[in-house]
């Protein structure tokens, strides 16, 4: 069983930053793809990235890219993401979400997920 805790989250204004941290327990992270999603209220829940487990690929929706950043610390079992040029549009809870298997752009894939940070960015 693995579980999931997301940090990191906060109050941001906007063009600012904040990186968020997955911290994995109960396996080897690195087996495991991961991937990040945001969800704000009313909203469907949205793809952002993933990082493949085996060869630490990374991949990103085009509402993201080139502002957010995924990596993986081995080490310590977490996986982040770094997120610049922040707008009040951002402003959801972001959830991490990890799957044995390929990473993969569909929610449905992902058999761990952890409980969630809020992220709000002011205009």
């Amino acid at each position: 069983q693995v579980q999931l805790v997301e940090s990191g989250g906060g109050l941001v204004q906007a063009g600012g930053s904040l990186r968020l941290s997955c911290a994995a327990s109960g396996t080897s992270s690195s087996v495991y793809s991961n991937a990040w999603f945001r969800q704000a209220p009313g909203k469907q829940r949205e793809f952002l990235g993933a990082i493949s487990g085996s060869t630490n690929s990374t991949y990103y929706s085009d509402s993201v890219k080139g502002r957010f950043t995924i990596s993986r610390n081995k080490a310590k079992n977490t996986v982040y993401l770094q997120m610049n040029s922040l707008k009040p549009e951002d402003t959801a809870v972001y959830l991490c979400a990890a799957r044995n298997g390929l990473a993969s752009a569909r929610s449905d894939q992902y058999s761990y997920w952890g409980q969630g940070t809020q992220v709000t960015v002011s205009s």
